[in-house]
């Protein structure tokens, strides 16, 4: 188990009119151990993420359980629409407590 989280990466546009709806596009770099594999005769020790918020302008637009069905490196795409300048705040914590947090900004074109 690393002791941070990745870095998340985000796809989304800098800038929409308003009333648009935006493809948006996550991924986190995780290795979703369940702790049920073995490699080398012991067990991969359990490093599972729990979920995934997203807030646009401090509202939650979108959360997401995890559990482990849950395939390595999660993606994800959602659609927002867009009807004023728009902050997103990303978060995705993991078992252990450990947090990773990305930001995007989108304009009114």
């Amino acid at each position: 188990m690393s002791a941070n989280l990745s870095t998340p990466r985000i796809r989304a546009p800098r800038s929409a009119r308003a009333g648009e709806v935006v493809e948006i596009r996550t991924l986190m770099e995780h290795p979703m151990e369940t702790g049920l594999r073995h490699e080398g005769g012991r067990i991969v020790p359990r490093d599972m993420l729990t979920g995934m918020r997203v807030r646009m302008n401090g509202e939650d637009v979108l959360e997401a359980k995890f559990r482990n069905g849950t395939a390595a490196n999660p993606f994800h795409v959602f659609f927002l629409r867009i009807e004023r300048a728009s902050d997103l705040e990303f978060t995705w914590t993991d078992e252990a407590g450990r947090v990773a947090r990305a930001t995007h900004r989108i304009s009114l074109a």
